[in-house]
């Protein structure tokens, strides 16, 4: 990486050590003593971005120590650097971030702010009401055990082929057409999964008394309850979210369902094996019509050129926005042995940058990762010029409108990386698996409503619940002999061990993205124009303000869900003709 800070401290020292607890002491004695001479509304606004700069470095110390943990789990030194964050840093920092918070909310100019705070204020508020002190020393443990979670995770390798194999690296098998070797590539991995199985599950339990007594000891009566005011979901509730299952298994379950009848047929199979299908949204498939698996690059260099090129070829800004990673060295692509499992965007706040972290082997789905994480990257760039630190990220429910819209919005130019054919197939492809992502959305998303509703429940029920969602939104491939790998698939939901609830936004977000896509095969520049434009506002307005602006509704009935459906549906056929 190549960065510097936006713009001048103001505020903190220039040589502090961010993860020195003895050095950031009296930085916070500073901000308190400042806070308790505030005399005016702009003595206040002047608080607030000497504050704003501390977050902002503080949460680029964070994420550099996560991206570097991440990219190299089996170092000791980074593994020892994060869990000094976890351990030591952040339970020294909540305490006096929130007796900020605190006297902040208490102030009598905190509510003469400016309209343009009203969100911050929100936020603040909400926080101060659940922020508990004995809920410290329980978050740590659960950052310890999350990242415990990735160590199991990402160190998972298994001998095929007559060497040692990453399980992505495995993933790519079940693309081939030899289905006796996807059958044995299969069975290998999911042994090797099974043999951490109870480790898992205990890691889980642990998980889930450590997040009750969060909820308990902040007075609400569950984790659902907690998370849904900790995520600040202040535009919908959770039985919205229920309806939302239930719109999809009315309105995209029976249509999943169809395409996978279709590829039963195309496969010439009487009945679907799990090396058949994907199950969930990170698998990987054969193609049903016999084809070779997309190759769209060799070298992760290759990824990177062309997809700028299809960033400039939408728009010159995103062109831009593009640049910046490129010169900055903000990407970390490769996948190899030790790297955490998954692709993310992290910011650095400070320097008001993106990084993007992927696994990359030469894949479709990489392309797909590049410009999914691209759109988040894009997001933070176009939100860099605001002032406050908590108005430079959005509610989950948009950032995920960002990225998921990027993916549609540069499937025209998929030509950069395919022929024609294999373009429309890689867009066909894309589209199916939106159609797909829904069931699975709905389960992980059900699954959490009634884990966390359901305290003191056994690791028996937990999976008898599990194979009822997996009836209910799931396809009709066969698991028999396998049932137990089926009972514990969602162990490979990274979200259901690091952060809880935090699966349904991409479903909300999912169906913004498609009315972008439906937007911009109509009028492609009006349609960028309100992208950037929702984008550029940050976290600075409720979440339908954000929609409306990117000329999007905030909707996930059955009356936005039905006609998306038969529109992707319409769009399927007119690529398959």
């Amino acid at each position: 990486m190549q960065t510097s800070h936006f713009a001048p401290r103001q505020f903190l020292p220039e040589t502090i050590d961010l993860t020195n607890t003895a050095q950031l002491a009296p930085v916070f004695e500073k901000l308190e003593a400042k806070l308790d001479k505030i005399g005016s509304v702009a003595d206040l606004e002047a608080w607030l971005r000497d504050h704003s700069e501390v977050c902002a470095a503080l949460s680029e110390s964070s994420s550099l120590t996560y991206i570097a943990m991440t990219c190299q789990t089996d170092d000791a030194e980074k593994e020892k650097a994060y869990l000094h964050l976890v351990e030591v840093v952040d339970p020294w920092l909540k305490p006096r971030q929130f007796a900020l918070m605190q006297k902040l909310a208490r102030s009598p100019y905190f509510s003469q702010l400016p309209p343009f705070y009203a969100v911050y204020r929100r936020s603040v508020e909400t926080q101060v009401k659940i922020y508990r002190e004995e809920n410290v020393a329980r978050e740590t443990q659960v950052a310890r055990l999350t990242q415990q979670y990735q160590k199991i995770i990402g160190g998972m390798t298994v001998q095929f082929d007559g060497q040692e194999q990453t399980l992505p690296r495995m993933a790519r098998i079940q693309q081939e057409s030899d289905r006796a070797r996807r059958e044995a590539a299969w069975k290998t991995v999911v042994k090797r999964r099974l043999q951490e199985a109870d480790k898992l599950e205990e890691l889980f339990d642990q998980l889930l008394v450590l997040r009750n007594g969060i909820a308990h000891a902040a007075g609400f009566p569950d984790f659902r309850a907690y998370t849904f005011a900790n995520y600040e979901r202040f535009d919908y509730t959770p039985e919205d979210c229920l309806r939302f299952h239930d719109a999809v298994e009315h309105h995209v379950v029976p249509l999943a369902r169809e395409l996978q009848e279709e590829r039963r047929r195309k496969l010439g199979l009487d009945t679907l094996r799990p090396w058949d299908v994907s199950v969930s949204p990170a698998d990987l498939a054969v193609d049903p019509d016999h084809r070779p698996p997309l190759r769209p690059f060799a070298e992760s260099s290759e990824l990177v050129e062309k997809s700028h090129q299809i960033f400039s070829k939408l728009d010159p800004r995103l062109g831009d926005y593009y640049t910046i990673l490129r010169q900055q060295e903000l990407v970390d692509l490769d996948n190899r042995k030790g790297k955490a499992p998954g692709g993310y965007q992290s910011t650095l706040s400070e320097a008001r940058v993106p990084f993007i972290f992927m696994n990359a082997v030469g894949v479709h789905r990489d392309v797909e990762t590049m410009l999914h994480e691209a759109g988040h990257a894009f997001h933070a760039l176009a939100a860099r010029e605001l002032p406050l630190h908590a108005y430079r990220g959005a509610p989950i429910e948009f950032c995920e409108v960002a990225s998921m819209g990027m993916e549609l919005l540069a499937a025209p130019h998929l030509r950069l990386f395919y022929s024609d054919a294999d373009a429309k197939r890689a867009e066909r492809d894309h589209l199916e698996g939106i159609i797909k992502f829904f069931p699975w959305m709905a389960t992980v998303d059900a699954f959490q409503h009634w884990i966390y509703t359901h305290p003191g429940h056994t690791r028996d029920e937990r999976a008898k619940f599990w194979l009822s969602l997996m009836d209910r939104f799931g396809g009709n491939e066969d698991w028999s002999g396998f049932e137990q790998v089926r009972a514990r698939l969602w162990h490979r939901q990274l979200h259901i061990f690091e952060i809880p609830f935090y699966y349904v936004e991409y479903g909300i977000a999912q169906l913004g993205a498609l009315q972008l896509w439906q937007a911009s095969r109509r009028d492609l520049p009006a349609a960028l124009d309100h992208y950037l434009a929702g984008m550029r506002l940050g976290g600075s307005r409720p979440l339908p303000e954000l929609f409306q602006t990117a000329g999007l509704a905030f909707d996930f009935t059955d009356k936005t869900i039905a006609p998306l459906m038969r529109n992707v549906k319409d769009a399927l056929m007119e690529l398959a003709a």
